[in-house]
């Protein structure tokens, strides 16, 4: 593996930047590919989104995450796995300007992904509250991670049980959308793979989770070698600079998803993904030396994950309220989100010396 530390920032910037192209081709693609899978297999965008999407999307994060931490740098590892969280929500804000004509939390046809972030709550709490009582260690690792990762292998379990028995149905007076996806001019969706063949077609979707994998890979350690390059406190580096490197993959299935009108799939992608990122801290403990990982970590970590906290429920607030009020061509909760983001990376910028 390259030594990306030989290099000068300049040189390291151009990597930067190819690897990025890399990452978002094969995000954009592999939306697509799910798309048509799903449709092929009769299977739910939802479950899609957070099965298929978001384990693809998360593998940067696995790479980045668990090379740290066998190398010796958990914090970094840990606060690139949760400064991906607050990342990844506000890009679902950032992808609301896409829509243009409504808010996107008004047109998800889908309400299971209000299951999904009442999950994602629930296990950023839990995650915010080891971290500043501390943790004890326990089969290799430490009990709250242990916890933690129960905790979010159940709400896999329990998203799937929602999603195939429907407990909820959207009410729908304005007939905007009738509990399915629909293109942004509510025409139906394009298939522009449905003549491939299905071999071909899983091949595809293959190389390109291998594109983001690698591609993801160096995105993120370089991104780390050009903050170090720039000074920055490694705190800060892990939970801006490296999480949104590796945020890549997320930011270009969300925005072709919503391009073509698969909100569910978009939204279940991010959700799903905060899911991931939470179960990895287990990993992430496991490969590190000395005591458990979120008692090592500190005050910094804490205001990170609640700021993942905060975000998730202000998005869980559209959804619910299912209002569509626009500003700068987003919904008012995205905007309130991209505010509350800006505020909390302020905040963590003035604390990366904490660290």
């Amino acid at each position: 593996m390259f030594n990306f530390n030989n290099y000068d920032l300049t040189t390291n910037l151009w990597i930067f930047a190819a690897a990025a192209c890399a990452v978002w081709i094969a995000g954009t693609k592999i939306a697509i590919y799910a798309d048509e899978l799903a449709e092929r297999f009769s299977l739910s965008r939802a479950m899609l989104g957070l099965l298929l999407l978001a384990g693809v999307t998360s593998l940067p994060e696995i790479a980045t995450g668990f090379t740290a931490a066998l190398e010796g740098h958990p914090t970094l590892a840990v606060n690139n796995l949760l400064g991906g969280i607050a990342m990844q929500v506000a890009l679902l804000a950032v992808a609301d300007v896409v829509i243009g004509k409504d808010a996107l939390t008004s047109v998800v046809p889908n309400p299971m992904v209000m299951l999904q972030g009442a999950f994602n709550v629930c296990l950023l709490t839990f995650v915010a509250i080891t971290v500043l009582i501390g943790d004890v260690p326990f089969l290799g690792a430490g009990v709250g991670s242990w916890v933690i990762f129960s905790v979010a292998i159940y709400s896999f379990i329990k998203v799937h049980e929602a999603d195939k028995h429907h407990p909820w149905v959207i009410n729908d007076p304005d007939n905007r959308n009738l509990g399915r996806e629909a293109s942004p001019d509510g025409g139906e969706i394009e298939r522009p793979l449905k003549d491939d063949r299905l071999v071909w077609l899983i091949t595809k979707a293959l190389i390109s989770a291998l594109a983001i994998l690698f591609a993801g890979f160096i995105v993120a350690t370089v991104g780390d070698v050009i903050a170090g390059q720039t000074g920055l406190g490694v705190s800060f580096v892990g939970f801006a600079l490296v999480s949104i490197a590796t945020s890549l993959p997320e930011a270009s299935t969300v925005f072709a998803s919503v391009r073509r009108g698969l909100y569910t799939m978009a939204i279940s992608d991010i959700l799903g993904t905060t899911a991931f990122n939470v179960a990895l801290l287990l990993g992430v403990d496991a490969l590190s030396d000395g005591e458990p990982v979120l008692s090592r970590v500190g005050n910094f970590t804490a205001i990170g994950t609640l700021l993942g906290l905060a975000l998730t429920g202000l998005f869980l607030v559209g959804i619910v309220e299912r209002a569509n009020r626009t500003f700068l061509r987003m919904g008012v909760d995205s905007a309130a989100i991209l505010i509350a983001y800006s505020g909390g990376m302020v905040l963590l910028y003035s604390m990366r010396g904490d660290q």
